[in-house]
């Protein structure tokens, strides 16, 4: 009887030892690529040169391409294996595929994309979900999910995706590392399965500003030219207001890596929605086709609105043929994203198109040459692996909210990771107008290592919870404070001033606003002694000088109003009202 014990203890220990083993090695083969690749092949690039001329430009370095890229004698997948057994073989490779081998890299595969690319979770019931390397219980994002994999991982030193309703983005975002999305049209098309033409753009991936900046070289074409630094970075307050994480571990890396890399003065605030409002007459034409109260005056909601309706009218147009044939065998929610919704009209279609260029321009007006729109990639951390959270159609709307301002007007974007939170990876973007992708590209350079600095920061503060949320309340106190003074409620805007002057009472902008308030109601002497307090704090607050100077030219003070009004000219020589200011009182007073 012992014996026979024995035996089944035996039994039973190698049993376990070999599910363990056998677990141990699917773990490791797991491990060894993440599930990134469809497919292994190997691109080279042509002999160096020989010196003294100079090496490639991407010499050294290797890539990934999502399975949507022709390259000659393989089958572009599309994330569907339907789809790779009724198309032939590609007969040339992609031109910017080749451009990259060209340059020096090595190509040696191709990526994961969501089935017929037309996700944002990553996930393919039909080649498996790519490990997330930031977080593996949690989705890569998609559609260009493999691709991102392959760079979180290490595999490969940058890659290539296609976005175009986030696709590069997201997963960006959510496996930690650097996305671009060039400006619309400003990469080759060409050799690509197109999903929606007039969104398509060809980005990239890689967790090294520099090489990311690299690889824009080479695909944009870009010459040599002096780099420049931005002169105004606007924070878009409203977007900001659609996280579902903290914004101080978001927003205000970025303020403090601007504050300490430019400076305080090159830092706005804006509220997106407002500004683009007034700059898209388009609109209009379709708010009386809108039955929904809240689609009736302006939001990013509406142009997310635009922006799937384009994705899914084009990409029926590319291959509702095939889509029809193989509609029994696509994953029933990507059917329900194409057919499931009503048929947009051609007439709308070309209104959509008419909005595109009008928020081109919007956004070209507001950030000019020099200008970085910060707005957060997308609203919520990555889902977990298997959820329906992804699917919801109030996840979709924060997503598409924010990714559809970039998508719609075909400016350049690009994700920036800002470390984690709650073990998630956290990220910003960046836009800049349609065009300056040169631009952005070297402010990435320039903010990244400020920017890990200040996340890092953020991530470690010893700083009590209470000291931080009586900063942030502060902060919302202010922009109470702000909406009461835009509707001309100056008592009030004063009551939301001083609760924030109570709760941080170290911040000059405050005292300044309060002042400002004060000068409506004709309370001179409070405006006088919130603006000297407010310079007290802060020696160059031009804005302080001049309301204070307004007050004591008020109050009768005009030799002391003359001084700050000069005084605003020294820190701003451009100001007009200060000079105007100065050369009337010196008429009547001197």
């Amino acid at each position: 009887m012992a014996s026979q014990s024995a035996n089944l203890w035996v039994l039973l220990g190698l049993g376990l030892a070999g599910i363990l083993f056998v677990t141990r090695k699917l773990k490791k083969v797991i491990r060894e690529d993440f599930g990134a690749f469809v497919e292994k092949l190997q691109l080279l690039p042509p002999p160096p040169p020989p010196p003294p001329k100079a090496p490639y430009p991407l010499t050294g370095l290797t890539f990934a391409v999502s399975d949507v890229f022709d390259i000659d004698g393989h089958v572009t997948g599309f994330g569907h294996p339907d789809w790779v057994m009724t198309h032939d073989k590609a007969s040339w490779t992609s031109p910017v595929v080749t451009a990259l081998v060209e340059g020096g890299a090595t190509c040696i595969g191709k990526t994961v994309v969501d089935e017929l690319a037309y996700g944002i979770s990553g996930e393919n019931k039909h080649y498996g979900t790519p490990t997330n390397p930031a977080v593996h219980e949690r989705v890569p994002g998609g559609s260009s999910s493999g691709a991102a994999v392959a760079v979180a991982a290490n595999l490969v030193d940058f890659s290539l995706g296609i976005d175009t309703v986030g696709g590069v983005r997201i997963p960006a975002g959510f496996c930690g590392i650097l996305g671009f999305r060039p400006s619309h049209g400003a990469v080759s098309h060409v050799g690509i399965i197109p999903i929606s033409t007039s969104l398509d753009t060809i980005g990239w991936f890689a967790k090294d500003p520099n090489i990311l900046r690299r690889v824009g070289h080479v695909l944009l074409q870009l010459p040599y030219a002096i780099q420049r630094s931005p002169r105004q970075i606007i924070i878009a307050d409203d977007c900001f207001q659609l996280l579902k994480i903290p914004v101080d571990r978001v927003a205000q890396v970025v303020i403090k890596s601007t504050e300490k890399l430019f400076g305080r003065q090159v830092l706005k605030h804006e509220n997106v929605e407002d500004y683009l409002r007034s700059k898209a007459p388009s609109l209009k034409a379709l708010h009386s086709k809108k039955s929904n109260g809240e689609l009736k005056t302006f939001s990013t909601r509406l142009l997310a609105n635009v922006m799937q309706s384009l994705q899914r009218h084009e990409f029926k147009h590319n291959h509702g043929e095939w889509i029809s044939l193989a509609k029994p065998v696509l994953d029933p929610a990507i059917s329900a994203q194409i057919y499931e919704t009503l048929d947009t009209e051609d007439t709308d279609i070309e209104k959509y198109k008419a909005i595109r260029d009008e928020m081109r321009t919007a956004i070209s007006s507001l950030l000019k040459d020099d200008g970085i729109l910060v707005i957060p990639t997308i609203a919520d951390p990555p889902p977990k692996l298997g959820g329906k959270e992804i699917l919801s159609e109030e996840y979709q709307s924060r997503a598409c909210n924010l990714l559809s301002v970039a998508s719609v007007s075909g400016c350049c974007q690009v994700t920036i990771p800002l470390g984690f939170h709650n073990k998630c990876p956290l990220s910003v973007s960046f836009i800049a107008r349609h065009g300056g992708d040169r631009f952005l590209l070297d402010t990435v350079q320039t903010m990244y290592t400020s920017l890990q600095e200040q996340a890092d920061i953020a991530a470690k503060s010893k700083v009590s919870k209470n000291a931080v949320s009586k900063e942030q309340s502060a902060e919302i106190a202010k922009e109470k404070g702000n909406q009461a003074f835009k509707d001309k409620q100056w008592q009030k805007a004063i009551g939301f001033y001083t609760e924030a002057i109570k709760l941080s009472g170290t911040n000059a902008t405050y005292y300044s606003n309060r002042a400002l308030a004060y000068l409506e109601l004709g309370s001179y002497l409070q405006a006088e002694a919130d603006c000297t307090q407010a310079i007290n704090l802060d020696k160059k607050n031009v804005k302080a000088y001049l309301r204070r100077a307004t007050a004591r030219e008020m109050l009768g003070y005009y030799k002391e109003a003359i001084e700050d009004f000069r005084y605003a000219l020294v820190l701003e020589p451009t100001n007009k009202r200060a000079s105007q200011s100065v050369e009337r009182l010196r008429k009547l007073f001197q």
